[in-house]
């Protein structure tokens, strides 16, 4: 009794782990057959028109719908569309009796993962359905880690998989849980702030304050009063006793950006503050005393600065105990299309737009330009195209002029050249097979596989 209980439990356990799979087709031979054929691995859901296939999705979760592309009502075009509209995605392979490649590849240029031509390979649809699963469950699984490394190293807002950006996330994972004060140094636009707040975030003191101040944009005198506060009657002005931002940020973080920028006097009072702990409002006499960690940045070399004797070097030393040189764009160009992606992505929410795709040869004009305004210069140059382009992909012909105008290095040229004799070739073989993936690989000299991943890689999926 209590192993059949047990075996029960068992089957259980492996019903609900199979993943499901939705049969929309208007034959019901058709349906039964391909049922047969799947229903020992997957779960498996029949429907004979696409409206039915809609209610069923929004009913309960379906991993992959194998739809006829020509059916009564709502076919089998309209039916992907409706479907991938929804979150989260099916998988969606389509059927057709026609031998149609053009509808396929119109299909798969709408989302469609895959085609099969009836009458199916049994064989062929096994493969294909596994495959297909297998690829989705990899895509979720990449998904929920990046989730979940964002959520544990709060650093969701820093793009970057170059060597040199895996370094600087080395450096502020180990330095964020520590008390030494940071300097962050790089060109304007390379993103110190988002730097400063992701050591914030991993740091203890994630609860308490994160005190910003923009040195360079406050003079001699209301610098010392924003950072240190004053009494009242300390100056003109004064009406009443006003906390700085040392205080405000007492138990948790402040960030001086621009440090580069003050003043000689200003200098000694910080040196100070960062030694003792301690300071005095403007105009005050009473020591006050806090506990805050201190991350500065600059797009100046202040070690050339204090050679020159603008720049204190004891102050120098004590703001540089851990440093993070952040590097220009040019110097990470492999970021680039992750970067341009997430724009996209995020602006278009912004700007209550539907998101579009980019083209690979738009990709390759932002990839050659130089962006001496860095990250700020192509978020900058994202929203525009996402807000001017008309149709629902970015194209070289959406570039701004004076980027698309940079010209590639020679070495670059040639590494281009080398990917466009490719692109070119796979290109020729779709063409000249109509679509058709099996042929044109075999064409090529290469698998099945390999060529899907160069279509990902060179984003010509839609051809």
């Amino acid at each position: 009794m209590i192993a059949a209980f047990a075996y029960s439990k068992l089957k259980q356990v492996k019903h609900m782990n199979k993943h499901t799979v939705l049969i929309v087709d208007d034959e019901k031979n058709t349906r039964d057959g391909l049922s047969r054929a799947l229903r020992r691995h997957y779960n498996v859901l029949l429907a004979e028109q696409g409206e039915r296939a809609l209610e069923i999705i929004d009913q309960q979760q379906v991993d992959l719908v194998l739809s006829d592309v020509r059916m009564p009502g709502m076919d089998g075009l309209t039916l992907l569309k409706r479907i991938l509209a929804r979150d989260p995605q099916p998988v969606c392979i389509l059927l057709t009796a026609y031998g149609s490649v053009e509808m396929a590849v119109d299909a798969m240029k709408n989302g469609a993962y895959d085609y099969l031509t009836k009458p199916v390979n049994l064989d062929r649809l096994e493969m294909l359905v596994r495959r297909a699963l297998r690829e989705k469950e990899m895509q979720d699984e990449n998904q929920q880690l990046q989730e979940q490394l964002d959520s544990k190293f709060g650093m969701e807002n820093i793009i970057g998989n170059s060597p040199i950006m895996q370094q600087v996330f080395d450096t502020i994972r180990q330095a964020s849980p520590s008390k030494a004060t940071i300097l962050i140094e790089g060109e304007s636009g390379t993103g110190k702030e988002l730097v400063a707040q992701a050591i914030h975030r991993l740091s203890p003191r994630s609860n308490a304050p994160f005190v910003p101040v923009h040195c360079a944009a406050l003079s001699e005198a209301l610098l010392e009063s924003e950072l240190f506060g004053h009494e009242k009657g300390a100056f003109t002005g004064a009406t009443a006793t006003r906390k700085g931002r040392f205080e405000r940020a007492d138990g948790g973080t402040l960030f001086l950006d621009e440090i580069g920028e003050i003043d000689a006097n200003t200098q000694v009072k910080l040196l100070r503050a960062l030694e003792e702990r301690k300071f005095e409002r403007v105009g005050g006499d009473e020591t006050i005393e806090v506990d805050v960690r201190l991350i500065a940045a600059t797009n100046k070399n202040l070690k050339t600065m204090v050679d020159e004797g603008k720049f204190r070097e004891d102050l120098y030393y004590r703001l540089k105990v851990v440093s993070i040189d952040l590097p220009s764009l040019n110097k990470r160009e492999e970021d680039l299309p992750l970067l341009a992606k997430f724009f996209i992505k995020q602006l278009s929410e912004e700007n209550g737009v539907p998101e579009k795709s980019i083209s690979a040869e738009a990709l390759e004009a932002l990839i050659h330009y130089d962006w001496p305004g860095n990250i700020r210069e192509l978020r900058n140059v994202v929203e525009r195209m996402v807000v001017l382009t008309s149709g629902d992909r970015i194209t070289l012909r959406d570039i701004p002029s004076e980027v698309r105008s940079e010209r590639p290095s020679r070495q670059a040229s040639q590494t281009l050249s080398l990917e466009d004799n490719e692109k070119e070739l796979i290109i020729q073989a779709l063409t000249k097979h109509r679509g058709n993936r099996t042929r044109a690989a075999e064409q090529l000299g290469i698998s099945r596989r390999t060529l899907h991943r160069k279509l990902n890689e060179y984003e010509l999926r839609d051809i």
